[in-house]
């Protein structure tokens, strides 16, 4: 971002170091807001420096651009008819510009800065000046809503409470999202109207918890506020706020309830605080499991993930490394999806919900799997790639990403989901809490389509990242890259690509600095099998190891191209046999894409229930430009079990077990369709798992 100022200004440095220079107001200087993170192994590029071209996250973008941006405001303004949500009436209502009553959720704020961050994210990409007129809009109302010591909570506002009465109000959720997306949004604009509201409440949060004060240790349960906080260090160079974000951590472990709160506060909230719910009954440097609500685990890890990138990781690196081994090996879903409980126990017996379940506990159709908590999962390991540049991390990403991280948004761009099942037989079942037979358009606690919304907006930052003499390439899509190296080194590339569809990616040197000798570096994902690459047509006789990084070093001139050609077989996914709910049953993968039956592609006779996938299936796969925003479906043979099976009008079905069938089975051939576009023609069957005939 570039900006005009007169005086003495600090500069972050390519090292992360601090470096004071003068300013002329004739002077024009471009921040490095993202060099800081000295402990990184990457740095990230800039909000403008890689614009998507075509393909399939160009189109997700420019959904969310056209569609669901646009409709998010008319649910938080009310003019879409709609009475659940109080966003942005609240806000009104807080800045005395209106009068009213506070409704909706205590989370609703931080929603509203979660749209506010897309905006500012979509904006950097765009340029668009009616984006940039309603960002000053609504700023202009934050502004008048917060108070004076920079406290900023509609509800708590409006109704006249006491401030951090009660865990569940989501103060400190609400403060960190404001202050992530006022660091996006001077990042993307140079305006720094937002920003200095979030520095008054950042200020307000670090005197208020510096003091550190036992009642106020439980309430950085959902916690945003760590992330916030980093942010705000990275834009302000201000150690304080890195500080706080330290404070928040090591809080954690510390209440005891009884013993360090008043008896009030834990007769409000027994179950949340000191629990393992909100990852609060052990400190985080001791931790080895993922416990608790996945959200608030996930917001937890990766605030410590941003802390360890500025200081070394000191304590709690190595219980990041655990409990990231212990979700990946022990606790996620096929479809990249956290969180298996609706309600249960944790593996201390506290009693817990949207939660982290135990060890190989992955049921499909209870799944809970929230839309934030799988993003959640993306933005951790975003940070501990960029933390340890492995590529396990880039693994998990894309498995997210491709599958439960986007399948929360229709394909139309205005329809959501909160949770993500794998498997829906039966519509008779009782369906269990923020579960939904359709996809819906508008709800009471509506922090999923925010999230996404902001997540879609900036995946293009996820695609590169750069370090002294190296381009990394995380994650393939057809784009546009016009970036600088640390040594300096100047590049435009581009990059082609109908990925995740097909395999085949080719890069072109566009402008590159004469001499340039750096390297490329590709990630190899961990499915890949059969990989060649391909340097200005020449086959470059390389060791291409799945999971991995392949390094490309080459004194680049422009025209040069490079091509990575990837295999795409359908394959057959079995899980670990302690995963008793999959035992005898395979999932189908393509490419990183988690492939589903939906029963609107069957026969009204064929229910999914009732099919079978053959071992020695042949498959064939389409790209199908018109069907559900464009997808490529498989077809594979499978076997349908002759009527009269669960699931049928027959008296068979007042019976729990009965004898089996020795009917045979009919061959039939079944269409699959990527699992994120599930439920978006309406009500259906559908599975992940099919057991294996």
């Amino acid at each position: 971002m570039k900006y005009k100022q007169v005086g003495k200004v600090m500069v972050l440095g390519v090292l992360g170091l601090m470096v004071a220079i003068d300013i002329t107001a004739t002077e024009e200087t471009q921040i490095k807001v993202e060099a800081m993170r000295p402990f990184s192994k990457m740095q990230s590029i800039g909000l403008d420096e890689v614009v998507w071209t075509s393909g399939f996250w160009s189109d997700k973008f420019t959904l969310i651009n056209e569609v669901t941006i646009p409709k998010m405001w008319d649910f938080f303004n009310g003019s879409d008819s709609s009475e659940l949500g109080g966003h942005w009436t609240n806000f009104l209502v807080a800045a005395g510009m209106q009068e009213g009553e506070w409704k909706g959720t205590s989370w609703d704020d931080g929603d509203l800065y979660k749209w506010l961050e897309a905006v500012a994210l979509v904006y950097a990409q765009t340029k668009d000046p009616a984006l940039d007129e309603r960002m000053d809009e609504v700023i202009a109302v934050i502004g008048k809503a917060q108070q004076a010591d920079g406290y900023l909570s509609t509800e708590v506002i409006i109704n006249k409470l006491d401030r951090f009465e009660h865990i569940h109000r989501h103060e400190l959720y609400n403060m960190g999202h404001l202050m992530t997306a006022a660091c996006q949004h001077y990042r993307a604009t140079g305006k720094d109207s937002l920003l200095k509201l979030a520095v008054k409440t950042g200020d307000f949060l670090y005197k208020m918890f510096k003091q550190d004060k036992p009642e106020h240790w439980p309430f950085g349960f959902n916690p945003s506020n760590i992330m916030g906080a980093v942010d705000l260090y990275r834009i302000t160079g201000d150690k304080k706020y890195l500080d706080l974000a330290r404070i928040f951590i090591e809080n954690r472990g510390k209440t005891k309830v009884g013993k360090t709160i008043s008896y009030e506060l834990a007769r409000h909230h027994k179950s949340m605080v000191g629990t393992d719910l909100t990852q609060d009954r052990v400190p985080l440097h001791k931790e080895a499991y993922a416990v608790g609500h996945a959200v608030t685990g996930a917001y937890l890890y990766a605030g410590a993930t941003d802390y360890c990138m500025e200081t070394g990781g000191g304590k709690w690196e190595g219980a990041l490394n655990k409990i990231w081994e212990d979700v990946t090996m022990k606790k996620m879903y096929v479809i990249g999806g956290v969180g298996s409980y609706t309600n249960g126990l944790s593996i201390r017996r506290d009693a817990v919900h949207e939660a982290f379940g135990e060890d190989y506990y992955l049921p499909n159709r209870t799944a809970y799997n929230e839309t934030c908590a799988n993003i959640g999962l993306v933005m951790w390991n975003w940070r501990m790639l960029n933390f340890t540049g492995e590529a396990k991390f880039t693994d998990v990403m894309e498995r997210v990403l491709y599958n439960a991280g986007i399948s929360g948004l229709g394909s139309g761009g205005d329809s959501f989901l909160y949770s993500n099942v794998l498997r829906r037989f039966d519509q008779s079942i009782p369906l269990l809490n923020s579960d939904s037979l359709d996809r819906w358009k508008g709800r009471k606690g509506y922090c999923c389509p925010t999230q996404l919304v902001r997540t879609i907006a900036k995946i293009q930052g996820f695609a590169y990242s750069k370090s002294k003499a190296v381009l990394w390439v995380h994650l393939y899509g057809s784009n546009l890259l016009d970036t600088r190296l640390l040594n300096g080194t100047h590049l435009k590339l581009s990059q082609e690509t109908q990925y995740p569809w097909q395999g085949n990616i080719r890069f072109r040197f566009d402008e590159v600095d004469m001499g340039a000798d750096f390297t490329l570096r590709l990630r190899i994902p961990q499915w890949v099998t059969g990989a060649t690459l391909l340097v200005n047509g020449k086959d470059r006789a390389a060791d291409i190891v799945p999971g991995t990084y392949l390094d490309v070093r080459h004194a680049w001139k422009k025209g040069d191209e490079v091509e990575l050609k990837i295999p795409m077989p359908v394959r057959m996914i079995e899980a670990n046999p302690l995963i008793e709910q999959n035992v005898g049953q395979v999932a189908i993968m393509r490419g990183p894409l988690v492939y589903c039956i939906e029963s609107k592609d069957l026969p009204k006779e064929v229910k999914v229930s009732q099919l079978s996938v053959s071992m020695n299936s042949q498959w064939s796969s389409k790209f199908v430009a018109g069907l559900l925003g464009g997808v490529t479906i498989l077809e594979g043979d499978f076997s349908q079990r002759q009527p009269g099976m669960w699931g049928t009008s027959d008296s068979s079905t007042q019976h729990l077990y009965r004898e089996m069938s020795a009917k045979p089975p009919k061959p039939l051939k079944v269409k699959m369709i990527p699992y994120h576009v599930w439920l978006n023609r309406g009500a259906s069957q559908m599975s992940v798992w099919l057991p294996v005939n």
